[in-house]
Formats: C-alpha cells, structure tokens, sequence
C-alpha cells in the first residue's frame, strides 16, 4: 500500500504541473472554428468524449466477435480434417471388403457357382448339403454385414464432410464480415479522434479551476473492502485510480471502462467478458438496493460500465482526459443493468 500511495503522489504531482502548464499555455483559437466560450468547449467534448466512448465499445464487440468466429473456423477446419481422414479410410476398408466379397462371391466348389443349386450338385450326402448349406449361411450374413458397415461409414463420413464444410463456409462468412463490421468501427473512431483532438485543444481556453477539476483523481484514500473475489476485484480497482483513460486500454496505467473491470476480476482469478456489454449479462441481476462492493454497474445501454464501491459510489475510467476515480454510483450515466459476479 505505500508504494501504491507513493505511485498516486507521482501522478498527482504530474497532474498538477499539467495544470499549470496549461494555465499558461493558452493559445488563440480562429473564430469559429470552435465553441465559442470554455463552457461550450467542455460541453462538446463531453459530448464527444461520450461518443467516443459507445464507438469503442462498439469495436471491442466487433473485435470479440470476429475472434469467436475464427475460433468457430478453425473448429470447423479441425472437423473437416478428421471427416476428410475418416472418408479416406472408409474408401480404403471399401476397397479391402470389396476385393473380399469379390472372392467369396467368385468361390465355387468343385468348379460350380456357390449358391444353393451348387451346394445340392456337389453335396454327397444330405448332411453334406446341410452343412454347405450352413457355410454358405454364415459367409452371407458376415458379408452382408460387413457391406452394411463399410455403407454406413462411408455415408457418415461423406455427411461429416459436408456438415464441416458447410460450418466452415458460414464460419468464414461471420468472419468476413466481423472484419468489416471491426474496419469500419476502427475507421469512425478515427474519424472521432480527430474531433476529440480539436475539442482537446480547445480545453486551452477553460479556466485553470476546471482544468483542476477536470484532472482531480478525488478520493484516493485507503478504502477497507470485504474478502473474497468481489473484494479483491474492487480492491485492484481502487489501486488504478489516478491513472488515465485511452480507449481499448487493459493496463497496467492506462484503462478504458470494461478493460479496468475485466482485469480486476482477472486478478483474482475470475474471467469475465471483455466489453461493458458483455459484463451486463456476467454473473446475476440484483437490485438497487442490493448493490455493493465489487458489483458492477453497467451504464447507457451497455457502453459504460463501473465497479461499486459501496451502495452509493462507484470506481470508474470514465473517458479520455479524465483520471481512474470514486464517483457518486448515478453520475456516469443512466443505469442500464446491475450484475454481482460469483
């Protein structure tokens, strides 16, 4: 823990330099070509700032389901290879029973066809015949058996075949289409990181109160949390806070919302998806009411996500330019799902 309060005195340090920087950095801005006063600079931002936060979860999604799809392909891969193999043999037992039942088929006795006329011809007696009789019985059924299990593992093969070859096509098409969806979200975000440098520049013109407020990790204190995974998780949580947000982040000092909440349970052994979406649905629903440490609070139709740290605060990477910190449980938006993991 005294490394850890040493670490969170570096960056409020480093924070408060950036501050004063800034303080005195302010550049002109040409008219027009931004909001017009500090306020509407925040304002826009924020709103920025929040978009680009819905597209990269957006990615992340994409991302997470072009992956399944590749593993969805390589299953698919996997099974045609062992169909492919399990034809092949097939075709070769085909060819060892065909050459088999050629033979007996061609067997005669004393020159004549094996069948029943030629088993009476060449009998010497009635038990004789009985007993070619019976020969011939026993040599029929094993090879009518055998011919209806060469058949049946042919078909089964053959119908593996194409079963894995068909998952294999619609495995590549997800795929396929996972990237596109992945290429376009990657190219938007693009787009809205150009948008959120102009609004950043723009920041120049707030005041120093509201670039320092802007910045402040608030409440760094030691915080005692409960045993057991839930704990853990919030406490690795708390440990982040004062590190800054980037989008797609998974640490160790950098984070974006559900990279802080999926490594924290990671830490502590317990895996849970990646993107905030994902986590609505992880674990179990509770109440309001019922919220506590380490739960997690899932925010505007799934694109935000936090870790409680009690019934009323929540630890967070909220967005870009904004530290890891404790905030009131409603401020990062409107409640979208509750879910207690374990």
């Amino acid at each position: 823990m005294a490394s850890q309060r040493l670490k969170r005195g570096v960056r409020g340090a480093i924070a408060a330099t950036a501050v004063a920087a800034a303080a005195v950095g302010v550049l002109p801005v040409p008219a027009g070509a931004q909001p017009n006063t500090a306020s509407d600079a925040l304002k826009k931002y924020n709103e920025l700032a929040e978009e680009a936060t819905k597209l990269n979860e957006e990615l992340l999604r994409a991302e997470e389901q072009r992956d399944n799809n590749q593993k969805l392909l390589d299953q698919a891969n996997a099974d045609l290879a062992q169909a492919t193999q399990a034809g092949d043999q097939a075709k070769t037992d085909e060819e060892t029973f065909r050459v088999q039942v050629d033979k007996l088929t061609e067997a005669s006795f004393e020159g004549a066809r094996f069948n029943q006329l030629s088993a009476l011809l060449v009998s010497d007696s009635q038990q004789d015949f009985l007993n070619r009789m019976s020969a011939l019985g026993v040599l029929a059924a094993d090879n009518g058996e055998a011919l209806d299990k060469l058949a049946g593992a042919v078909n089964a093969a053959e119908s593996a075949k194409t079963a894995a070859s068909d998952a294999q096509g619609r495995a590549q098409k997800a795929t396929d289409e996972s990237t596109k969806i992945a290429d376009d979200v990657k190219k938007r975000q693009n787009d809205l990181n150009g948008q959120i440098d102009e609004v950043k520049s723009q920041l120049n013109r707030l005041s120093a109160a509201d670039r320092t407020k802007l910045a402040d990790p608030g409440d760094t204190s030691e915080i005692a949390v409960p045993s057991g995974s839930a704990g853990g998780a919030l406490a690795f949580a708390l440990e982040q806070r004062g590190d800054m947000y980037r989008y797609g982040a998974t640490g160790p000092d950098l984070w974006d919302c559900s990279g802080l909440t999926s490594r924290a349970y990671a830490s502590v052994g317990v895996t849970i998806p990646r993107t905030s979406n994902g986590q609505a649905g992880a674990g179990r629903a509770i109440s309001r009411g019922e919220v506590g440490p380490g739960d997690l609070i899932i925010y505007n139709g799934g694109n935000h996500v936090g870790m409680a740290v009690d019934n009323a605060n929540v630890v967070h990477a909220s967005t870009d330019g904004v530290p890891v910190k404790i905030v009131p449980l409603e401020a990062p938006g409107s409640i979208y799902a509750m879910r207690r993991i374990g």
